[in-house]
């Protein structure tokens, strides 16, 4: 069904793009598909392990943890759903240097406000635990930079920008 769907909305965008933005859209197709897997195969093997034992250890020895299955499936699901779009980082980053909305150079200079944000989006969509929103904080910040250095690189092949006239 998906690969439907994806079909059917290139055969909508695909005639009002012009051939180099057509090279641009699988690589990151592809990139954004393998990131958002990446993000939720961590979640599953190193996040998961982190949180339900953060979660055993913190409960009373005479209480089970034992969420019933609609609880667990709608956790498993936001956590998976979080991770995978938060592994999209590098590709956003890269989407907008490519479309010209912001520069390597802003990118850099918003550094501090960006890691702030990436906390705060961390400490909202995670469960209120601190391993979560660490796991989820500390992935994110690096796929960023990740980001910024592909940017660098698309930046670079696309040409430096001519500076702006100033009117002195």
């Amino acid at each position: 069904m998906l690969p439907w769907v994806l079909y059917q909305v290139w055969a909508f965008v695909a005639p009002g793009l012009y051939a180099h933005e057509k090279r641009l859209v699988l690589p990151l197709i592809v990139s954004s598909t393998v990131l958002f897997f990446v993000g939720m195969a961590f979640c599953y093997f190193f996040v998961f392990g982190a949180v339900f034992k953060f979660i055993n250890e913190f409960a009373p020895k005479s209480i089970s943890v034992a969420p019933d299955i609609e609880a667990y499936f709608n956790f498993v699901l936001g956590m998976f759903l979080a991770f995978g779009l938060a592994f999209e980082t590098p590709v956003v980053v890269v989407v907008l240097v490519a479309t010209g909305l912001v520069t390597v150079e802003q990118l850099r200079e918003w550094r501090g406000y960006v890691v702030v944000g990436i906390f705060v989006i961390a400490a909202v969509v995670t469960p209120p635990d601190v391993v979560s929103q660490l796991a989820l904080a500390f992935p994110m910040w690096f796929l960023y930079e990740v980001g910024i250095v592909c940017s660098q690189f698309i930046s670079r092949r696309k040409g430096a920008p001519a500076p702006a006239p100033t009117n002195e």
